[in-house]
């Protein structure tokens, strides 16, 4: 599942995200994909429900799939870009309602070896 949303919305939403400083939230799409601050992709899981406000991924899969984190008290949610609580209380960055991951096997910005994981992991697409 890619999820689309329209350039100038996005543009919009990560930089009302980056001027209130949520250094750790989603900042830009590059290459036609969402990344977090340090270029790292991002990704979503389909067994996360989107507008649940929770994520299924926990334990040995949140060590593979690490959750976007989002700093409690700072992190302000904008346009797509929403939070969730973790089962653990931290809170952790969506996108139009799905949490947000990077994956452990990618080591360097950019590298997108997660998509299609399974079949249940995806990039988020510009």
């Amino acid at each position: 599942m890619n999820i689309n949303v329209p350039a100038s919305l996005a543009a919009l939403a990560l930089a009302v995200l980056n001027t209130a400083g949520a250094a750790e939230a989603p900042t830009r799409f590059t290459n036609g994909v969402l990344v977090e601050a340090k270029g790292m992709t991002l990704y979503t899981f389909d067994n996360d429900v989107a507008g649940s406000g929770k994520s299924v991924c926990n334990g040995p899969c949140a060590s593979l799939w690490p959750p976007a984190p989002a700093a409690a008290g700072s992190a302000r949610p904008s346009g797509p870009l929403g939070l969730v609580t973790r089962d653990d209380g931290s809170l952790q960055w969506s996108y139009h309602g799905k949490p947000i991951y990077t994956y452990l096997p990618d080591q360097k910005p950019g590298e997108r070896s997660g998509d299609g994981f399974k079949g249940v992991w995806h990039v988020i697409k510009e």
